[in-house]
């Protein structure tokens, strides 16, 4: 993993992009902010995954940032559907308070009995009885409402308070092969249990330059869990989402990003469409709600991405 730096030294991610435009570029400029940055960056091969002969242990991979709408939810759902195409067993991990990944997969929180807070909070319930069943040959869903936000004041006062998750968990690791956990947006004591019990970490991050300004932070807070509590996190990788490379904006912000995060960035890029926003109302994945579409194609890519970093 790449040692994070503190938010005054990263490089290229501090310096104000322009206000989102079309582009307008000159002939005089050669053209060269017209060629769309995502198409044009040389792509390693992508390979098919082999079929397995077993299940687990799974690999626990957290999707964070602590910016709100950008594309989180819809990563794990999409992602996790995608890698159970691929004959992988997954475990989607609601631990947000909004419960946005168990609406956007046909359940109605408020009316669960049992969720992960339940699950953290009270000893006498198991995994296996806050499980739910998904639409999806394959993936199941710990699902969350708001009642998971009681955890985050009530887990202060608790014994080794940071590994609540991971304990919680480790009864069914030996039945996945990842379990995927979709963050809420901030940095507080509900994610730091999530990067604690992870062996990865995807950072999905929207190609706007607000989405920047806390990227420093996230890569510090991710380097402290890294040396203080969990040695084998590593940054599993940067993904662009909410991309349109029809925009200045859109192509200096991917830019900057590739520039300081490199190999680490998915060569897949997530673009804008309106098919992310009917999945959810249809509450189930886009790889099954529009299966040929670029959606569904771009989250198939980056299965095979994150198999083969796996």
């Amino acid at each position: 993993m790449t040692s994070p730096s503190t938010p005054e030294s990263l490089p290229g991610l501090d310096v104000d992009v322009p206000a989102e435009q079309e582009s307008t570029d000159s002939p005089e400029s050669g053209g060269t902010r017209s060629v769309d940055p995502a198409k044009a960056r040389v792509r390693r091969p992508l390979v098919e995954p082999r079929p397995l002969d077993r299940h687990g242990p799974a690999r626990v991979v957290s999707l964070c940032n602590q910016k709100g709408g950008v594309g989180k939810t819809t990563s794990t759902i999409n992602l996790g559907a995608a890698l159970a195409e691929f004959g992988r067993r997954v475990l989607l991990v609601d631990f947000d308070p909004q419960g946005a990944l168990s609406v956007g997969l046909g359940v109605q929180p408020h009316t669960l009995e049992l969720t992960s807070y339940n699950l953290l909070m009270e000893r006498d319930v198991g995994i296996d009885e806050v499980l739910l069943k998904t639409g999806v040959a394959g993936m199941d869903l710990l699902p969350s409402n708001i009642d998971l936000s009681a955890a985050e004041v009530q887990l202060v006062n608790e014994v080794a308070r940071e590994q609540t998750l991971a304990r919680a968990l480790a009864p069914v690791l030996g039945e996945y092969d990842y379990v995927l956990i979709d963050c809420q947006p901030s940095l507080g004591l509900l994610t730091i249990n999530a990067l604690t019990a992870s062996d990865g970490v995807v950072i999905p991050l929207e190609c706007e330059f607000f989405s920047l300004r806390g990227v420093a932070l996230l890569m510090d807070t991710i380097d402290k869990v890294q040396q203080r509590l969990n040695p084998k996190l590593r940054l599993e990788g940067v993904l662009a989402t909410m991309y349109d490379g029809r925009t200045l904006h859109g192509r200096d912000v991917y830019n900057r990003v590739l520039e300081r995060f490199g190999d680490d960035m998915f060569d897949t890029v997530i673009g804008r469409t309106v098919r992310f926003p009917e999945t959810t109302v249809a509450g189930e994945p886009i790889t099954s709600w529009a299966p040929t579409s670029n959606g569904a194609i771009a989250y198939r890519e980056l299965a095979m991405e994150v198999l083969a970093r796996s």
